[in-house]
């Protein structure tokens, strides 16, 4: 593998560069994703929205003290400024969420980008390399030549390897991101029409 690299030439450096960020990102993102998935708790958020629909917030607040649950944080912030505008107050708290789960996350479609870019550049350059060198000794030695291009070729090599095995978890990590929106959005629907219901059935007493 170190007999490919040094091969590649200059250009694989960057091209390492990438990778290892790439790598770190992906890492750092399933860490996130597994650790999101631990601190779940839908036991927790149906019994919270059965206490509300209830009329009984305070003791719903009690309940998701210092939760951890992405979901309960938005239903909470939504439920705290209701007075206000129960929307807004959904909106901001899930966007700050959404911000959360897409972290890092443009850094890794960069790389996804750039690699084979990068990569194309060094085909390019070892190819300009291997004509020049073809105007050097001649036809004479055909082995120099196709020696070289097949160096070129290897920076486009690495650098779609790159690009594929960066693509698959970023993929994954948006489809994980879309789940909780849509989540996100059934609960804040869900407590827009509990709270409408409280408001009509105060107007229907009065």
């Amino acid at each position: 593998m170190l007999d490919y690299f040094y091969q590649g030439g200059p250009v694989m450096y960057p091209l390492l560069f990438c990778s290892l960020l790439s790598l770190t990102l992906i890492i750092e993102r399933g860490i996130f994703w597994i650790r999101e998935k631990r601190n779940r708790d839908r036991k927790l958020l149906d019994k919270f929205m059965d206490l509300v629909e209830q009329d009984k917030l305070d003791e719903a607040r009690r309940l998701i003290e210092d939760t951890k649950d992405y979901v309960i944080r938005v239903m909470v912030c939504g439920t705290v400024h209701r007075e206000f505008s129960l929307r807004d107050a959904l909106q901001m708290s899930a966007d700050e969420e959404i911000a959360r789960m897409k972290r890092y996350l443009p850094v890794i479609d960069t790389m996804i980008t750039l690699s084979p870019l990068l990569g194309i550049l060094g085909t390019v350059t070892g190819i300009i390399s291997s004509f020049h060198m073809l105007g050097t000794v001649g036809v004479e030695h055909p082995a120099m030549i196709t020696e070289g291009i097949a160096q070129a070729l290897l920076t486009t090599a690495f650098g779609l390897i790159i690009a594929i095995f960066s693509l698959i978890p970023y993929n994954y990590f948006l489809s994980k991101i879309e789940k909780a929106t849509l989540e996100i959005e059934k609960y804040g629907t869900d407590l827009e029409i509990i709270f409408e219901k409280h408001k009509n059935g105060v107007d229907r007493s009065r």
